[in-house]
């Protein structure tokens, strides 16, 4: 839970794309496509967008479409945005060429039945900037297209920010701090205090607030692991709301101070600390974290 200073210039190659039409979006993912086919060494690249645009570019590719992998974005961008930066992870570990050299074009989900919140956008926002670092390390190309017929100006004027092409860019670090600047709701006057130990009386209690058994058990192991990276807590914790969207808080004796905090993996062998924040991040629909002098207030949104 140390501050992470921004990495140096490394390979991480994070464009951007707008576009409001069919046509518009060929134009941008054709050139990007090609270079990635014509990238020595390096696997197919991949193409994840509405399956809509997916036909689009099977037809302008012709006979390259078979060299090219496509994805659903419906079957990539799932869930949150740390799920989104796991799908990734993954994904590269299993399919990308040494250094992590691969050429991703990545349609996020805008709109329709899986369309995002105020609150969603935000998020996404959020990994859109912090990918910048988590992935900073690895040779990868990524090419993100907003459609501003489905994504909003306001949405794409916010990932400009988000993309060191642009004449907007902001340093991650300060970006994710200034979409943490809002103060978070006070609890509500009904909120319960929870007391130890936290599993046990989270499952109970989400489970009398309608959560189902198996979905309780996360939410309740997701305070837990991140009690425990937390720790020293303060003695304050809360629970408020009603199924699915139960709300823990938690108040830790000292600041969080990492704009990564839960978004990158934990080694997966070694000694404690366990997943923490991660597994919450995992699991929950939202965790918001506010630092202020006397430590730090984590709050925990299962859905």
């Amino acid at each position: 839970m140390t501050t992470r200073q921004p990495p140096t210039p490394a390979a991480f190659d994070h464009r951007m794309a707008v576009f409001d039409t069919d046509d518009g979006f060929v134009a941008a993912a054709l050139p990007f496509l090609g270079e990635g086919l014509a990238a020595p060494g390096e696997p197919p690249p991949v193409a994840i967008a509405d399956p809509r645009n997916l036909d689009l570019l099977r037809d302008a590719l012709g006979g390259d479409a078979k060299d090219v992998t496509c994805i659903p974005h419906t079957d990539w961008y799932t869930g949150s945005a740390a799920n989104a930066v796991a799908q990734a992870a993954s994904y590269l570990t299993a399919h990308a060429g040494p250094g992590g050299r691969i050429h991703l074009l990545m349609e996020p989900v805008w709109s329709g039945r899986a369309g995002r919140s105020a609150r969603e956008t935000t998020e996404w926002i959020r990994y859109e900037a912090l990918a910048n670092l988590l992935f900073a390390p690895m040779a990868t190309t990524a090419l993100c297209a907003y459609d501003t017929r489905t994504a909003g100006p306001a949405v794409v004027a916010a990932a400009r920010r988000a993309h060191p092409g642009t004449d907007v860019y902001q340093d991650p670090v300060r970006l994710a701090a200034e979409l943490d600047a809002a103060p978070l709701p006070l609890p509500p006057g009904g909120a319960q205090p929870l007391p130890e130990p936290y599993a046990a009386a989270v499952q109970g209690w989400a489970e009398a607030r309608g959560l189902p058994a198996a979905d309780a058990e996360l939410f309740a192991t997701a305070v837990a692991e991140t009690a425990d990276a937390l720790a020293p807590l303060d003695g304050t914790a809360l629970l408020w709301g009603e199924a699915p969207a139960c709300v823990c808080e938690l108040r830790s004796a000292r600041p969080v101070g990492d704009p990564l905090a839960g978004f990158v993996p934990p080694p997966p062998t070694g000694p404690e600390p366990g997943p923490g924040l991660w597994y919450a991040r995992q699991v929950c629909a939202y965790v918001d974290i506010r630092d202020d002098a006397a430590g730090a207030t984590v709050r925990l949104q299962y859905a």
